[in-house]
């Protein structure tokens, strides 16, 4: 299939911020082909006119916990710790496989909405979650979030690296790399070295990546410091879970000497403006982090600690937050934070994804800057950075493929997935409330 894209402002997101009136984006099967202001020779299979909409590449939501979308707004106003043992994990241990699909399904459709088009999600009956990110378009890197607890371990036997294993085996690279499989671990305070020694390897051997829950608050980062010596980067480093591509979400009470590491390293710090505010986990430094060369991009965490997934949010918190936090207006600027919610998150996964240039994926979405919120504009970066809304998405095309348009889901059944969420998966998982 071959499209031609015309009648748009493109938002390159290459390294001089180019924003390219009158252009035209050519699509050849999953990637783009070429960028220009002229129009391209030739014939095409479709033509998609932008009637002057602001056209950028999609999202890379880099932490996310898809069907945690249930527990939206369930617990709140507790602290970390009281919310996860007495709200989400007796909520978790009621999970199936059909609740677990229906509420992906509805997580992927708020995502898809808001323009997201490649995520990086860690959760349980992850082979449910690669079925329902296939049928939908998106693409996706997944994990199992190892844990370990109690005495005594075998990995033939252990029900992460079980799952880790069938999961790699089913899913990684599946059709030409739409889903990719990563190595987990849930976090240091969940799990011991024997499991962080068995995900090294099996990454290291197997070439995938690793997501790990790191330094997401104070209590966390302290009781691994007693524990070991060392925070968690230090002490995941000792045992080679960072030597492959990696993604540590969060990163709020990391140091200068972790970042020290993670530079050296390679490895991606993904920030969650809006979970860690939420559950005053605190402000992660984020200025300091680029400055010490680590590469920093967004991620929503889980609907049960954001309360939604417009990424334009978590795109605008991330904007003005370090701002307001360092008294410093030029902290972060709109343009960087672009680049935090697109190319550099595609880098953080792996992926040739986050630009509109010749080779990369056909990761497209349109933003219609008729909306009374982005009128007038005086610069299409700031609007999108500051005044744009997830509802002003009006095309999300993920690898060559439209799969939402002017409101309509292409690949995702709505009214179906919304019929099995109110009547199964809600009354399944919260019967006894």
């Amino acid at each position: 299939m071959s499209i031609l894209i015309h009648n748009c402002t493109a938002v390159l997101m290459d390294d001089q911020n180019t924003v390219l009136p009158n252009a035209y984006v050519e699509v050849e099967g999953t990637r783009i082909r070429s960028v220009g202001t002229q129009r391209p020779w030739g014939p095409f299979d479709q033509e998609i006119d932008c009637k002057g909409n602001v056209l950028m590449p999609g999202f890379v939501n880099a932490h996310t916990h898809v069907p945690m979308t249930a527990m939206r707004g369930y617990g709140d106003g507790n602290n970390l710790q009281d919310w996860l043992n007495n709200y989400i994990f007796p909520v978790e241990a009621r999970w199936d496989d059909r609740a677990v699909r229906a509420c992906t399904a509805l997580g992927l459709a708020e995502m898809i909405a808001s323009g997201v088009t490649s995520i990086a999600d860690m959760y349980m009956r992850t082979d449910i979650i690669a079925q329902e990110v296939a049928s939908a378009g998106i693409s996706a890197n997944l994990s199992v979030g190892g844990v370990l607890f109690g005495e005594g371990f075998d990995p033939d036997t252990n029900h992460d690296c079980v799952a880790q294993r069938e999961l790699t085996e089913k899913w990684h690279n599946y059709n030409d790399g739409q889903i990719r499989v990563d190595a987990s671990i849930h976090g240091e305070y969940t799990s011991r070295a024997e499991l962080w020694q068995w995900m090294a390897d099996y990454a290291r051997e197997h070439q995938l990546g690793m997501h790990v829950h790191i330094s997401e608050t104070k209590a966390e980062h302290e009781a691994c410091i007693a524990r070991h010596g060392k925070t968690p980067i230090q002490i995941l480093n000792d045992y080679g879970v960072w030597d492959t591509r990696a993604i540590a979400a969060h990163c709020v009470w990391t140091t200068p000497e972790d970042w020290a590491i993670m530079a050296e390293k390679g490895i991606s710090a993904i920030h969650n403006p809006i979970s860690n505010l939420k559950l005053g986990s605190g402000i992660a430094p984020i200025p300091a982090m680029k400055k010490a060369g680590v590469n920093v991009c967004l991620g929503t965490d889980g609907v049960s600690s954001n309360n939604c997934t417009d990424f334009f949010s978590d795109l605008k918190f991330a904007a003005i937050l370090h701002n307001g936090a360092g008294c410093d207006p030029l902290a972060l600027l709109p343009a960087d934070a672009l680049r935090m919610a697109t190319r550099d998150g595609g880098a953080a996964l792996g992926r040739k994804t986050g630009m509109i240039q010749g080779g990369y994926e056909a990761d497209l979405i349109l933003v219609d800057f008729s909306h009374l919120n982005l009128t007038p504009c005086h610069s299409v970066i700031s609007n999108l950075a500051y005044a744009a809304h997830g509802s002003d998405v009006c095309m999300n095309m993920a690898r060559g493929k439209v799969i939402y348009k002017d409101g309509d889901f292409l690949t995702i059944d709505l009214e179906r997935v919304r019929r099995e969420v109110a009547d199964y998966a809600l009354p399944l998982l919260f019967q006894s409330k």
